[in-house]
């Protein structure tokens, strides 16, 4: 034990530790039913952990933490999601590089020292390189940071959702919803993100408040009647297929099932009903362009319209007009931006007389890809879809089921789960057109005229997973014919993130790779993670283990808030308000920074507070000093390392009291609710040091070899230290392992979870003696003495007296008190003190 107590570099000193005696490496030997296994987030590598994901993942490593020392044998692997858009943009700043597929791949090339303002293209293969150097520098920084912060993960147990192990997993999955008829290929209208370039799934879009005009144009009746609508859009005018309006809407029923003309093009388009139309927005009448939001697209399908594009893939105005609609006009708008054509569509309409008025400047809500800048698009391109319920009922319903048979914590979390299910659109969209991502594994045979015949994709034998279409060759055909007639062309395209990131489970659990491990670890016992990702991480990987397991990938969820700024706002990188956690730990201790975390109840959105970081530190060094303090009264370490008999009234009530700690405790972690856990452990501590410390001081430090009352107070003392160290291990790794050493073998975080010892003592002793020593500080104080000084008479009446006399000695001897009255009575307890 040292002679100065400090938590300067328990960290380094423990972490390494733990790593070289193999504290939290997993035993695979054990049975299932002895396996609490844990399907942990994988964060996102693509630059720097903030305090929001310290926040998140402290709180599952003390239920981690908590089930070993119950004596399940934790599975607790951790994970990297490495694919997808944020690494490739990260990876497009930081070397100054973006992916051209056409350039051929240069084995020797190294990126620019200094990146330029022009970024240099380069092959797919190349740009790959670069993501996977890229995120292994920053793994390597990720895992710094959470072994620093205690986290109990056996870092034996890594992967990377872009590892060969995901990718096969992963492609795997894929084949076999490909073979059941789960996974789908078709052309539709697709929301499109026009900087990145790719196709954006329900799951991932946003509302965002953006400003925009409201435009007031005329469209024409054959008799030259004219009718007007109100639009944001007036540069898709000549994707105009149809006006809409409701069919109980009085003003347009004459009508319906007529047509009119757009103005500028004079396109003949019909006037149609339909449910969706507002009478109160606008005029009242809608035009049905494609596309412009996801309600055309309700409209176009539903009403069987043909389809005009005039959006391409970069979000510019496509070179050529869709049919039947005249070039002249159209040419005016040809390759322009979104923007850019808006502005000469007003200036048309305005030189033909077909605006009324200005624009009038709105704002509303548009839809936005949730990592993207621009508004989306919606395009018509041909993507891949796995069914999840958005257009099958039966599918819908399985699913919803699945999420009763959950346990959500905490339980309303559920309804986000119902709600998401039930608004569902249409089936997953899970292909990108990206680079940095799992290949869709097919290929399709050409024709003799070079055409890719897709309703008949080649696929390969899941023996080979994973593999990359792009570079790989299909059964039966060679390199050669790779684009040519009569041979093979790759998919192009990716999978979403999400789409691997839903294997979690699988895939850390060794899913058709290590059956024997997968046998003992799923379904996993609980799946952590925030509330914002429950459309999506949740839901998905739902509805892959239903698919392909007929079962829930996990029995438990425990769902976290947000860390929010100081104005309450969501703490995230994108809006750059975020603290990153290394400075805090350093400043103040790892443990600090853990209690913060844990005082968070789940699904609470908490704000950052540097001043409840302070206070957990405050408790660490009070763990110090208290234990230093208790363990320097020295005796046998008996009777579970507690030493000798207990004896006295004051010492056996504070035990009682643990007793309730203990069960509570233990209560509330089996409910998830580790908050409530720490809550209870810390009240108990502060009495345990403010009250029982100072009410047993001069009894403990009586000749222990000698006096009963001495040898009482050191064994409860050991005893509830020994507990309390074990009641706080989950949330304060480091300082309970650094006092746990000082007189235990082993770690305390491989101790048993204390049990209530069944102390026969009265709970209520401690708090009632307690409450009379505070009267006596009280009075002290207001006659401004010291707290040595004596006290020449106390007395103390009432109905709670009899209770007090069981500990006045002690009450006498913390308190200086000369003489004691104590006289039983009716009513309250009253108090009090005569000074000298």
């Amino acid at each position: 034990m040292p002679e100065k107590p400090t938590l300067a570099g328990l960290e380094s000193v423990w972490v390494g530790r733990w790593e070289a005696e193999g504290t939290y490496r997993f035993d695979r030997s054990r049975t299932r039913e002895e396996i609490y296994s844990i399907d942990t987030p994988p964060p996102t590598v693509s630059g720097s952990l903030h305090v929001g994901h310290v926040f998140s993942y402290t709180q599952t490593d003390t239920i981690a933490r908590f089930q070993r020392m119950r004596g399940r044998e934790v599975f607790y692997p951790m994970g990297w999601d490495d694919n997808g858009l944020p690494t490739e943009r990260r990876v497009q700043n930081h070397f100054g590089v973006r992916c051209d597929p056409s350039v051929p791949y240069d084995p020797d090339f190294r990126p620019p020292a200094e990146p330029g303002r022009q970024q240099i293209p380069i092959s797919r293969r190349n740009f790959i390189e670069l993501c996977e150097r890229l995120t292994l520098e920053d793994e390597k920084a990720f895992e710094e940071l959470w072994r620093r912060l205690g986290l109990s993960v056996d870092w034996s147990l890594t992967y990377a959702t872009i590892d060969g192990r995901a990718r096969a997993a992963s492609q795997r999955a894929f084949l076999r919803n490909l073979a059941r008829g789960e996974a789908y290929v078709a052309e539709a209208p697709t929301l499109w993100d026009v900087t990145f370039r790719t196709a954006v799934a329900q799951a991932e879009l946003e509302d965002r408040e953006h400003p925009g005009a409201l435009h007031r144009i005329a469209f024409t009746t054959p008799p030259g009647e004219r009718v007007w609508i109100e639009t944001t859009r007036p540069e898709l005018l000549p994707a105009c297929v149809a006006l809409v309006a409701h069919p109980d809407d009085e003003r347009y029923r004459p009508l319906f099932g007529t047509t009119v003309r757009t103005p500028l093009f004079g396109v003949e388009v019909p006037v149609l009903a339909h449910r969706l139309a507002e009478p109160d927005k606008g005029s009242g009448i809608a035009m049905i362009c494609t596309f412009g939001d996801v309600t055309d697209v309700v409209w176009w399908r539903e009403l069987d319209l043909p389809a005009r594009a005039v959006i391409g893939w970069d979000g510019r105005i496509l070179p050529e007009p869709p049919q039947g609609v005249p070039a002249g006009p159209y040419g005016e708008l040809a390759g322009k931006t979104v923007h850019s054509a808006r502005e000469r569509v007003v200036e048309l309409l305005r030189a033909s007389g077909e605006m009324e008025g200005e624009p009038r400047p709105v704002k509303r809500a548009v839809k936005f890809f949730e990592k993207g800048d621009k508004p989306l698009e919606i395009v018509t391109t041909r993507q891949w879809y796995i069914r999840n319920g958005g257009r099958e009922r039966a599918l819908r319903e399985a699913l919803l089921a699945r999420g009763g048979e959950l346990s959500w914590h905490p339980p309303h979390m559920r309804a986000r789960y119902d709600n998401w299910v039930e608004g569902l659109a249409g089936d997953w969209l899970i292909s990108r057109q990206r680079f940095f991502g799992v290949p869709i594994p097919v290929w399709y045979p050409l024709d003799a005229d070079g055409e890719p015949d897709r309703s008949s994709p080649i696929v390969p034998d899941e023996s080979v997973l994973p593999i990359d279409p792009s570079s790989d060759v299909p059964p039966g055909y060679t390199e050669e014919q790779r684009g040519k007639p009569d041979g093979f062309v790759a998919d192009p395209d990716v999978m979403d993130t999400w789409a691997t990131s839903s294997l979690t489970p699988q895939i850390a659990g060794g899913w058709e790779r290590d059956e024997d491990l997968f046998r003992r670890v799923f379904p996993m016992d609980l799946r952590p993670q925030g509330h914002d990702i429950i459309r999506t991480w949740l839901f998905s990987t739902v509805v892959r283990s239903h698919l392909e397991h007929a079962a829930l990938p996990w029995r438990n969820t425990t769902v976290s808030g947000w860390i929010l700024d100081p104005d309450r706002k969501k703490m995230s990188k994108s809006k750059g308000n975020v603290v990153t956690p290394m400075g805090l730990l350093e400043e103040y201790g790892s443990d600090a920074v853990r209690y913060w975390a844990a005082c968070a109840r789940l699904g609470t959105d908490t704000a950052f507070d540097t001043g409840q970081i302070k206070v957990g530190r405050r408790l660490a060094i009070k763990i110090l000093n208290a234990s230093r303090f208790v363990l320097g009264f020295g005796g046998p370490d008996g009777d579970g390392g507690s030493g000798g008999e207990i004896t006295e009234p004051l010492d056996l009530s504070m035990l009682a009291r643990l007793d309730e700690v203990v069960r509570e405790a233990t209560e509330a972690f089996e409910d998830y609710d580790y908050s409530r856990a720490l809550e209870r452990t810390e009240r108990f501590f502060w009495e345990f040091c403010d009250d029982y410390l100072e009410l047993v001081k001069a009894r403990a430090y009586g000749d222990g070899s000698a006096e009963t009352g001495a040898r009482s107070a050191h064994a409860a003392l050991r005893r509830a230290l020994d507990t309390v160290l074990r009641l706080f291990a989950p949330f304060l790794p480091f300082v309970t392992e650094e006092v746990w050493s000082w007189w235990r073998e082993g770690s305390v975080h491989r101790a048993p979870w204390p049990v209530p010892a069944g102390a026969d003592g009265d709970p209520e002793l401690l708090p009632a003696v307690a409450g009379v020593l505070g009267r006596v500080r009280r009075a002290k104080s207001d006659a401004k003495l010291s707290m040595r000084a004596e006290v020449s008479r106390l007395t103390v009446t009432g109905a709670g007296a009899a209770l007090v006399r069981q500990a006045q000695d002690d009450l006498c001897a913390a308190g200086a008190v000369e003489e004691f009255v104590l006289a039983e009575g009716e009513g309250d307890l009253v108090v009090e003190v005569a000074l000298p």
